[in-house]
């Protein structure tokens, strides 16, 4: 009823009797004019389909017939133009006109609430005539709801979710987020059952369709698990000198340290001990070591969800003093390149030339007596 009043109000103020003809052939296309529950189908042979992507501008093409015609567009249930006479306040559309037939609708900056049915209907002397263009806007994936990061214990089963908006509908990807940048294939939701360390650290989702410029976010995965001691060095030590042992573990999260001699718990401030952590790793310093501190060490690593130890001596090492090097006459090989059996042979040559020169000069002194 409004709708009529408008058009009577309309055709009433204006002197031309083609717009009231136009705007009342307009009316009957419109929604809002049919029965109740009645609607238009659009998906006829004579709708042309025109897809642009979002932010582009959209040109919706009507030609006007030969001789006095005049033209106008609607967009489902609003009139846009009327004639040259603009009903929309929609600043973005206009006509485009490159020659008197064309009555072509221009929109720039179409959004995703431009999509739908758009009617150019033509008023000639005989009767009007009606195109439609089916507009369809694509629009870039929009990833607008992910799970946040979370903290879980190893073993626990996880479910992460990732939606996202766009036209056309886009296709999800995991992908965790490691050396070997492993994929989990598509789909909203990502199940992992009974996740273990090698498996935290961040999930990438990925959003994409045919519109440039796809979505992603990511989800960091924390894992918890009970120490495990990767190594624990061995350490001998001389008297008077500083020990140290050193304990690497695997936690999350980070441990706290326990050290024991034996079932004797140590302390920092206890003689000759001092205790650093760092992180996943523990140091134990033994300076000015005494007898009494060779023994068996024990290192202890704590967290939330378990503990774990290793063991293992501090041992004495005996240095040995080094005497002073044996001077010899003989000459030195290397210097010719004599290696190996041929060093053997040149140093038993020498020695016997040595005991012939002695032998030589004892018979000489007996001569001399004589």
């Amino acid at each position: 009823m409004d709708m009529m009043m408008l058009v009577q109000g309309a055709a009433a103020c204006c002197s031309n009797q083609w717009l009231a003809a136009v705007i009342l052939s307009v009316c009957c296309l419109l929604p809002s004019c049919l029965p109740g529950g009645q609607s238009m189908d659009y998906s006829g042979p004579g709708v042309d389909n025109l897809v642009v992507k979002q932010g582009e501008t959209a040109m919706l093409r009507c030609f006007l017939e030969e001789g006095p015609s005049k033209g106008a567009w609607l967009n489902r249930s609003s009139i846009i133009f009327a004639g040259n006479d603009k009903w929309s306040v929609d600043p973005r559309v206009s006509i485009a006109t490159t020659n008197k037939k064309e009555y072509s609708l221009r929109i720039q900056k179409v959004d995703i609430f431009d999509d739908g049915v758009y009617i150019c209907s033509v008023q000639t002397e005989h009767s009007p005539r009606t195109k439609q263009v089916h507009l369809t806007v694509q629009v870039s994936p929009k990833i607008y709801d992910i799970s946040p990061n979370m903290v879980v214990n190893e073993g626990t089963n996880v479910s992460l979710t990732c939606l996202a908006s766009g036209k056309p509908e886009p296709s999800i990807l995991w992908k965790h987020i490691s050396p070997s940048a492993k994929p989990f294939g598509s789909g909203q939701y990502l199940d992992i059952y009974g996740i273990t360390r090698d498996q935290a650290g961040e999930y990438e989702c990925l959003a994409e369709n045919t519109v440039p410029f796809p979505d992603v976010k990511k989800v960091n995965i924390i894992v918890n698990f009970a120490p495990t001691i990767l190594e624990i060095t061995p350490s001998g030590v001389s008297l008077g000198k500083t020990g140290l042992i050193r304990c690497e573990t695997a936690s999350v999260p980070t441990p706290s340290f326990e050290w024991y001699k034996g079932d004797k718990k140590l302390t920092n401030g206890q003689r000759g001990i001092l205790i650093k952590n760092y992180n996943t790793r523990s140091i134990l310093h033994v300076s000015n070591v005494t007898e009494e501190h060779f023994g068996n060490y024990t290192c202890v690593a704590i967290n939330k969800l378990g503990t774990s130890n290793a063991s293992l001596p501090l041992n004495q090492i005996i240095e040995t003093s080094t005497s002073s090097p044996v001077t010899s006459s003989a000459p030195s090989t290397a210097q010719y390149g004599i290696t190996g059996r041929a060093e053997i042979l040149f140093s038993c040559w020498y020695l016997v030339l040595t005991l012939s020169s002695f032998t030589s000069i004892i018979y000489l002194k007996n001569v001399v007596i004589q």
